[in-house]
């Protein structure tokens, strides 16, 4: 009896660190990540390799991010989700949605424009241009998209 609770109490620990660890996943910033781990920058520099015209900020995942990532599920398929800014005061104008799976393989981008000025009253939804990096499917482009609508200033 005694030696089940031990195996319980193990595997609580262990599994309770497990949990732990996924939680911290999340608690990384997009603007933290290529410094992170080496593979984070390898994957986004396979992402952007072939894409022409892309501001420093995007290549170098270095503007503004005061949210933390989030975990989500596409597809069965864990990861890590984040909005970028180019600076924080322009955010409204210049962001970026990135998901980077949690094996740290794959990664997806929507670069998201909106005219800089645009009067409050009219929507920054109608009138931005959008652009996705990595090629990514129907589902992670509906992903990255979802998480732009989840921004209580964009309408």
């Amino acid at each position: 009896m005694r030696a089940s609770f031990q195996l319980l109490a193990a595997a609580l620990i262990m599994g309770g660190s497990a949990a732990a660890m996924a939680a911290n996943d999340g608690q990384a910033r997009v603007n933290e990540l290529l410094s992170s781990a080496p593979e984070y920058r390898q994957t986004w520099m396979g992402v952007i390799k072939k894409e022409e015209r892309l501001p420093d900020w995007v290549i170098n995942l270095s503007g503004a991010s005061e949210q933390q990532m989030n975990a989500v599920t596409e597809d069965g398929e864990p990861y890590l989700v984040g909005p970028l800014c180019e600076t924080a005061d322009s955010c409204k104008s210049k962001r970026l949605i990135v998901a980077f799976s949690l094996d740290k393989e794959d990664a997806y981008a929507m670069l998201v424009e909106v005219p800089a000025g645009l009067p409050a009253d009219k929507s920054p939804t109608r009138h931005a241009t959008y652009r996705f990096l990595g090629k990514p499917d129907e589902g992670m482009q509906g992903l990255l998209q979802e998480q732009l609508r989840k921004d209580p200033n964009w309408y």
